[in-house]
Formats: C-alpha cells, structure tokens, sequence
C-alpha cells in the first residue's frame, strides 16, 4: 500500500532524527558530559519507525537498553532527551533515568529497560490493560536477539497467549548479543521468529533496514492482533552501526563488516532510494529535512548543557507513585 506524502515525509524525519541524535551522542560522549553507560541505536532507524508509525499515544510500548529509537520513533521529545541523557532536571524523566530509562506515559512510552529480556512480562501487563479496556489497543515488547534467549521472555509468550492479550513481541535481531553473534548463541536454525510460533502465536518476519518492509508487515500483523486474535510476534533482520555500548572496540567484526553494512543495509539510503526511483518524493525534501533535523539536535545539545542538575533537595521526589 502506497503511503500518502505527509507520511512518507514524517517517516523520513524520524529516522533521521534518530540518526542525527545518535551520530551527536556518540561525538558528545567522548566530552566526558554524559555520564553512564550508551548504547546506540544507528543502523536499526527503519525498524523503529516502520513499527511506531501504525501506533497512536494510546497504543504502548516497551523499549530495551538501546532504547532511544524507539523514544523518537513513538513521539518523545527530543530536546526533553537529551536533556535527560545528560543528566538534567527539566529532562523526561527529570535526569533520574539517563539513557537507559528514558519514559513517557503519556505517550504510550513505558519505559526503556537496562535489563535484557525484561520488557516482555511489562508489555504483557499492558497487553492485559489493553485488552479489559476493549478499545483495541497494543502494547508492543521491542527486545533483540539476546533477550530471546531469556525465559523471562518465554514465560511472557507463553502468559500472552494463554490469556489471548494483544501483546506484540518485535525482536530485532541485530545479530549480536552484546559481542555473540545469533547464528551461534540461537539455536532455532537461527530463525527467532520460529520460538513464538512454538508458543502458539502467529509470527511475522521482514526486513528491518527496509522501512517498507517492515510497515507493511506490522500492518497485517497490527491487523491480525486488533480483531482480537491474540498475541503475535515479529522478527527484523538489521544492523547496528556501533557497538554494543560506546566504547565497545569491536574485535568481534569481521574485516570489512562494518563497511559493507554501512554500504549495503543503511536505513536512509534504502529509504532515499525507493521513494527516489517511485517518484514518490525529492531529494530535495530530504535534504531540507536533514538541515531541519540537524538544527534540532544542535539546539537539543545546547539547551541540555544549559539547563540545571537536580538538586540534593529534591532527591526523595517521585519515589512512590502519588494518585
């Protein structure tokens, strides 16, 4: 299905916020501003933003430690990001979560998740919300080729269908977890998808460096979950440019690997390509869209160095939930 221009565009701009954001930190970390761990999510922008783009607020989500696509992709506030990667009081989650716990609820953004495979059971509780609301709503586990390896992650499957909520588990396989590559460390014939069948649910697979592969896989499979048949799961084959954390060497790749790629599976050229050679849209829209994106993050950055540190005074805020 051919998706309308203001669409197309907004897709367009969110992968590219994701990768200007990510391209900033991993320039800004060595400065030694930000502190904690990062893991960036460069390479994987089509994912992201082909699985968020059918979502509205009231659809939920669960992202993983390398979570700041999935912020973007959902509709979090860039600048209000920044300012909580680095650690400041005005950020979305007041400086407290920093890059691996990054939220906002009221957008259907429940939280990013330093702990491999945990996001599941939280997107099956959703899942559970959703379905006594009878609305027709999602809630969606973004987790990779590591947390499938968790039982954590089964148990949440197996919950899923038994109950017949309308949990999506996306497993974006990156091909490594942390420096194991999947065609050793899984063991379905290297097929992640096939695990959830096991379990009873109906699984997708696409191209996750590809866009349109991948929104109109989430499509059908959006589909399928909201007539109300249960839980559902999707495997996306990707990449991630970085490593597992900034300042992971990569000893792990092999010679050549990060070149091609980079040359072969980039989100954006992939992206740029089709709608070039469809006629869909100019390079020229792009490319204002690039200038546009990349003003942003520097006006994210500057803003997020200005603004205050919490204070000892307001340490015991938001310790419990107020009603």
């Amino acid at each position: 299905m051919q998706l309308p221009r203001d669409a197309l565009l907004r897709a367009y701009r969110r992968m590219a916020t994701i990768r200007r954001f990510e391209e900033r930190l991993h320039d800004e970390i060595t400065s030694g501003e930000i502190p904690g761990f990062t893991h960036l999510y460069c390479g994987q922008e089509a994912a992201a933003v082909g699985v968020c783009e059918h979502l509205d607020d009231d659809d939920m989500i669960v992202s993983t430690h390398r979570g700041h696509g999935h912020c973007i992709a959902k509709g979090c506030d860039v600048i209000g990001m920044m300012k909580e990667i680095y650690g400041r009081r005005d950020g979305l989650c007041k400086g407290r979560g920093g890059s691996m716990h990054i939220a906002d609820t009221s957008i259907g953004m429940l939280g990013a998740n330093g702990i491999v495979g945990a996001g599941a059971p939280q997107a099956v509780g959703a899942a559970i919300s959703a379905k006594l609301d009878g609305k027709g709503k999602v809630a969606i586990a973004f987790s990779g080729d590591g947390a499938c390896n968790q039982g954590t992650t089964f148990e949440a499957m197996n919950m899923a269908v038994v109950l017949k909520v309308p949990a999506i588990f996306v497993f974006e396989n990156n091909h490594y977890s942390e420096h194991t590559g999947y065609q050793y460390a899984v063991g379905t014939s290297h097929d992640i998808a096939s695990r959830a069948e096991a379990f009873g649910m109906k699984a997708w697979r696409a191209d996750g460096c590809d866009f349109f592969s991948t929104h109109d896989a989430m499509r059908d499979l959006l589909a399928h979950v909201r007539a109300g048949n249960g839980p559902a799961a999707i495997e996306l084959d990707t990449e991630r440019f970085y490593g597992h954390f900034e300042g992971d060497p990569q000893r792990y790749r092999g010679k050549g690997e990060l070149d091609r790629i980079r040359e072969e599976r980039d989100a954006l050229k992939i992206f740029r390509t089709a709608v070039g050679e469809a006629a869909l849209l100019d390079a020229a829209d792009l490319d204002a869209i690039d200038a546009e994106v990349a003003d942003l993050i520097d006006r994210a950055v500057t803003e997020a160095r200005a603004a205050p540190l919490s204070s000892p005074e307001h340490v015991l805020e938001d310790v419990y939930a107020e009603y």
